[in-house]
């Protein structure tokens, strides 16, 4: 997943738990039902080689949510919730 560096850091330093993304065809496709490895989160997108900007956490899964959030506009949305930490 890619993410804005203010989401990155916070998920790296342990204070955000949980991605989001709406609850899309999109997602769900790749999410509803699916079982990984693992996840890898990216600052932007970086070179292969930067690892400062790259994370490698385990699949833990994920759950829908109603969320209200800034980055969704002001209305709560349907979200999927992946676990990150």
């Amino acid at each position: 997943l890619n993410l804005k560096a203010e989401y990155f850091h916070q998920i790296k330093t342990g204070v955000k738990i949980e991605e989001f993304r709406l609850c899309t065809p999109f997602w769900g496709k790749r999410l509803i039902g699916k079982d990984y490895d693992g996840i890898v989160l990216k600052n932007g997108y970086p070179k292969r080689d930067d690892t400062d900007k790259i994370l490698e956490r385990p699949w833990k899964g994920c759950t829908i949510k109603t969320i209200t959030h800034p980055h969704f506009g002001s209305d709560p949305v349907l979200v999927f919730a992946i676990i990150v930490n």
